[in-house]
C-alpha cells in the first residue's frame, strides 16, 4: 500500500506577550471622546494592570464618566486635580502625568504608558507593543501610527515620522524611561524623549503597520485652540528643542503638503523665528543639543531612514555596557 503523504508539522501557536503595565492618563473635558478610549483598553487583549486617569480640571461630564467605569473596573483608579480654567497642552500635560505617576510605584511596573484618551485602538494593540519589545532587548520605546476622519468619514494618516513614538501613545519599557529621566516637563517633550533614547543607545520607533494604526478621534494640535495654535507651538517647540535652521525650513517645506498648507507651514515656521528673534530659553543639555544637530545634518544629507540605522549602530556599544546580556 503506497504510503500516506504526512501532513505538514503545525507549528505551535506562539505564547500571547504578557506584562505589568501602567498607563497614566491626563484628560480635561473628553466627554465627547472618553467613551470609545475606556472601551477600547478595558477591551485589550492585554489589558492595563493599573491605569491612573488624571482629571485635569474637567467642568464636563467627564468626572461623572469616569466614576461610572472605576465603579466597575477594578484597575482604574481615578486622581482629581484642581480647575486652573482652561486645557493646558504641552508642559501642561506632563504636570498631569506625573501627578498620576506620583500616586503610584513605578516599581511594580515593566512598561508605563502615557495615554490621552481621545483614542480608539486596535483590540490587540498592546499586545503587539509588547511582542516587540520582548523580541527586541534594546527597544525601549515604540506605538503605531493615528490617523482621523475628515467630514466625509474619509480616513487621514496623521504626519508623524517612524523615528518618534507618537505623543498621545508613548509606551515605554520602564528601565528606559527612568534612565532618560521621564519626560521633559516642557513643550516638545514629545521629540525630546525619543531622540533621548537614541543618545543612550536605545531605540525608538513608531510603526507604519496595518494591524497598529489606531484612530485619533480629533486632529493631532487641534486640542488647544485650533490646528494652527498647534502649529506654532510646534514652532516654538522646535526651537526649545534645539532643532538646526535648515533644519527647521526643510520641516516646514514638507508641511506644505498638509492642511492648512502654506499658512500652517508659514506659522510653525515664524514662531521658530521669533523665538530666535527674542533668545528665548533652549532645554539646557548641550549633549542632547549637539546630538539632536548632528543627526539632523546628517538626516538632510542621507535620509532619516539611513541617519537613524548609523546611530543605532554607533549606539550600541553604549547600550551594551549598561545592559550586559545575562
Amino acid at each position: 500500500m503506497a504510503n500516506q503523504a504526512s501532513a505538514p508539522d503545525t507549528p505551535a501557536p506562539r505564547p500571547a506577550a504578557r506584562g505589568r503595565i501602567l498607563l497614566v492618563s491626563p484628560c480635561r473635558n473628553e466627554q465627547d471622546y472618553m467613551r470609545r478610549t475606556l472601551d477600547a483598553v478595558l477591551g485589550q487583549t492585554c489589558p492595563p494592570t493599573t491605569w491612573v486617569i488624571v482629571d485635569d480640571g474637567s467642568t464636563d461630564a467627564t468626572p461623572a464618566i469616569l466614576a461610572e467605569y472605576a465603579a466597575r473596573h477594578a484597575c482604574l483608579r481615578i486622581v482629581r486635580r484642581e480647575d486652573r480654567g482652561k486645557r493646558s497642552v504641552g508642559p501642561g500635560v506632563i504636570e498631569a502625568f506625573y501627578a498620576g505617576l506620583d500616586s503610584v510605584d513605578l516599581a511594580d511596573y515593566e512598561y508605563v504608558c502615557k495615554l490621552d484618551l481621545d483614542l480608539d485602538l486596535p483590540r490587540d494593540y498592546f499586545e503587539q507593543l509588547l511582542a516587540r519589545m520582548q523580541a527586541e532587548s534594546r527597544l525601549g520605546s515604540c506605538s503605531g501610527k493615528p490617523f482621523y476622519r475628515d467630514a466625509s468619514g474619509r480616513e487621514i494618516a496623521e504626519f508623524c515620522d517612524s523615528e518618534i513614538v507618537v505623543g498621545m501613545t508613548k509606551f515605554y519599557r520602564v528601565a528606559c524611561f527612568q534612565e532618560i529621566g521621564g519626560f521633559v516637563r516642557q513643550v516638545m517633550w514629545d521629540g525630546i524623549d525619543s531622540h533621548r533614547c537614541r543618545l543612550l543607545g536605545w531605540t525608538a520607533r513608531s510603526y507604519d503597520d496595518p494591524s497598529l494604526r489606531f484612530e485619533h478621534l480629533r486632529p493631532m494640535g487641534s486640542s488647544d485652540a485650533n490646528v494652527l495654535r498647534g502649529r506654532a507651538r510646534h514652532g516654538m517647540g522646535q526651537y526649545f528643542m534645539g532643532t538646526a535652521p535648515s533644519y527647521m525650513l526643510a520641516s516646514a517645506l514638507r508641511r506644505l503638503t498638509q492642511a492648512p498648507y502654506v499658512v500652517g507651514a508659514a506659522t510653525m515656521l515664524w514662531h521658530y523665528l521669533r523665538a530666535w528673534w527674542r533668545g528665548e530659553p533652549r532645554y539646557d543639555d548641550l549633549e542632547f543639543r549637539r546630538f539632536l544637530r548632528s543627526y539632523q545634518r546628517r538626516a538632510l544629507v542621507f535620509g532619516k531612514r539611513r541617519t537613524i540605522a548609523a546611530i543605532e549602530q554607533a549606539t550600541a556599544a553604549r547600550w551594551r555596557a549598561r545592559h550586559p546580556e545575562p
